[in-house]
């Protein structure tokens, strides 16, 4: 039996396990398995962690390993981080003001420790270092000839983000979702990409639509905020800290510009524990 907890940053929901336990399973299809939403567990992805400082001065610090619910290996989640800076704070009794660090395939990210509550349900606000964006224009031209003109945004993992204009946020009478998945696989992105579409709601306020890679539609992405609000501080002419809102809830960023690096704020709740075969 697989020993696990899960829990969820603004409904991207992830199960947390430590690789010890998992040793000695292939993790792809393992995490294939648990995260079916009918037959397994249910979830968007498995961070797969373990300790690298945990009893000594400084502060705590882990290790993680990202998989997907289709299986596939990605090098950072920024709401799964924070679900596992919750997962941390929990088993180490941290308070508001603490640090944790963990490392990714993206690097290092130390997230902040903001506010604790613990009772009905252990939910924690965090701030985290999501390092410094890259950012260029970029037009893919579709199967159907059609151009989509955006920016790619590297928050440690790959973005293309999309302004749009319409409240269902379609792009040239298409759905959001269809076009999400047309970029996502596209041959300009031999690795695939992440997909967002922002609608500027107000000079400190943008609504997204996420279509993450390796998951398909999502209700939230902590590197999608990230990058959809890189894309509106660096072109759109929005302010920083900046509200971004998907539909599973709103994060903020801050951020003071290029070279500079980006911090993300938001909340995760652990859901339950648990074993899986």
């Amino acid at each position: 039996m697989i020993p696990f907890t899960k829990a969820h940053a603004c409904g991207n929901d992830f199960l947390i396990v430590l690789e010890e336990d998992a040793a000695g399973r292939d993790f792809a299809a393992l995490t294939r398995r648990l995260c079916q939403r009918n037959t397994g567990i249910g979830a968007d992805g498995i961070e797969f962690f373990s300790w690298v400082n945990r009893d000594v001065p400084g502060p705590a610090s882990g290790r993680i390993r990202l998989h997907n619910a289709d299986g596939s290996i990605a090098e950072l989640s920024g709401n799964g981080t924070r679900c596992v800076a919750a997962w941390m704070a929990a088993a180490l009794g941290s308070q508001a003001g603490e640090t944790l660090d963990i490392l990714t395939d993206a690097g290092l990210r130390r997230c902040r420790i903001d506010r604790v509550q613990s009772g009905d349900a252990f939910i924690v606000d965090v701030t985290t270092g999501m390092g410094v964006p890259s950012f260029q224009p970029r037009t893919v031209r579709l199967a159907s000839g059609a151009e989509v003109a955006g920016i790619e945004v590297s928050t440690g993992n790959p973005h293309f983000v999309i302004l749009v204009e319409n409240d269902d946020f379609t792009v040239a009478g298409q759905p959001w979702q269809t076009l999400g998945a047309a970029i996502c696989t596209h041959s300009d992105f031999p690795r695939q990409t992440n997909v967002e579409f922002v609608r500027i709601a107000s000079e400190r306020e943008i609504a997204i639509r996420i279509f993450e890679r390796g998951v398909g539609p999502t209700t939230s992405s902590g590197t999608g905020s990230s990058a959809s609000a890189t894309a509106a501080l660096a072109a759109w002419r929005c302010l920083s800290p900046l509200t971004v809102v998907a539909p599973g809830g709103a994060q903020t960023v801050a951020w003071s510009g290029p070279d500079k690096e980006l911090l993300l704020t938001g909340p995760a709740t652990l859901i339950a524990r648990g074993e899986a075969w």
